[in-house]
């Protein structure tokens, strides 16, 4: 009965996985077609957001199973109930994904983008998928280094949100409504992408510390912890 519970949270752990490359796949081609008006790309998102949110809810019934049937405790009750968590994160990332995607739907032929603003949001498309594939890496290896990378990244995408507004609040603004209100709603939608991606890392950090919001010290030790078992000084 052990071995089926461990291999049962193993199977959390690689949906979590699965989930999260489907996540990186979306927001990569949300991004560039938002960049490009590419509809093509933009309507693959849009209909690939339903695998996202399937695959969630059946992650979800696996957890709830696990809960009724082996009745976790200590470290194991906390990756079950992290996954559940995890896993709304995660379809929330695809929501984003789908609506940027929509956005750029909306507005074609045209595209989305206002005047002045494509250098902007194309390093913020950027950033967003390197989000995506760092926390990808950290479900897949809870390697704790990864959350700082994830906490720089963050900093940098809220940089970028805040040169958005900082450029439609501006009196040399010449967009019209339409076009402030895609610059507003693609640069929010980015941005809390990556903050969807820092909760996420902070619930791994939560399995491997039992703190909720461990401090960069305790994360360090763990980390040189876990060099040390692996023989690496």
């Amino acid at each position: 009965m052990r071995e089926v519970f461990h291999q049962s949270l193993e199977d959390v752990q690689s949906r979590l996985v699965e989930i999260a490359e489907l996540v990186t796949e979306a927001i990569d081609k949300a991004t560039r077609a938002f960049g490009t008006s590419d509809v093509a790309f933009a309507e693959e998102v849009i209909e690939a957001d339903q695998t996202i949110d399937d695959k969630a809810v059946a992650l979800d019934e696996l957890a709830i199973q696990i809960l009724a049937r082996q009745q976790p405790v200590a470290r194991d009750l906390r990756i079950v109930v992290a996954a559940l968590r995890v896993s709304a994160s995660l379809e929330r990332m695809g929501d984003i994904a789908e609506h940027i995607a929509q956005l750029t739907r909306m507005r074609f032929p045209e595209r989305a983008i206002p005047k002045g603003l494509k250098g902007t949001f194309t390093k913020m498309g950027e950033l967003d998928v390197e989000v995506a594939k760092t926390l990808t890496e950290l479900l897949r290896t809870e390697d704790l280094s990864y959350l700082e990378t994830l906490r720089t990244l963050d900093d940098k995408v809220d940089d970028h949100h805040l040169a958005v507004f900082e450029k439609v609040l501006s009196e040399n603004w010449q967009g019209e409504a339409g076009a402030t209100v895609d610059a507003t709603l693609a640069s929010r939608y980015l941005e809390r992408f990556a903050d969807h991606a820092v909760s996420v890392a902070k619930k791994v950090a939560y399995l491997a510390t039992g703190d909720w919001t461990p401090d960069t010290d305790t994360i360090a030790v763990i980390i040189a912890e876990g060099e040390s078992v692996d023989g690496v000084e």
